[in-house]
């Protein structure tokens, strides 16, 4: 996959509510779905679907703990995405630098 491509996966993922409320759940703790569902208030199946999709952004990774599965944040892929926005918004200072420079002179 493309640096592009994961980057656009990961801020999809990221785009929805109920997923930054997941993870920001998994901050805290690893959980099941099953607590997580208790936390969010929407349905199992709902929490399943928004997990599939970190998973594929590679922002959680599920775990097998007996005949549970936890999910745990997978803070690497956040850090990445983190990085790269700083990385967009030191570009825009330094754009927007240049412009206070022509407008001042």
């Amino acid at each position: 996959m493309s640096v592009v491509a994961e980057r656009a996966e990961v801020f999809a993922a990221l785009g929805d509510p109920n997923r930054l409320r997941i993870l920001d759940h998994l901050t805290r703790a690893p959980a099941s779905a099953t607590a997580l569902v208790e936390d969010l208030e929407i349905t199992r199946q709902a929490v399943a679907k928004h997990l599939r999709v970190l998973e594929g952004a590679g922002l959680v990774e599920a775990a097998r703990a007996g005949r549970e599965v936890r999910f745990e944040l997978r803070p690497a892929q956040v850090e990445r995405a983190a990085r790269w926005l700083d990385d967009v918004a030191v570009g825009w200072e330094r754009r927007l630098a240049a412009v206070k420079r022509v407008a001042e002179s």
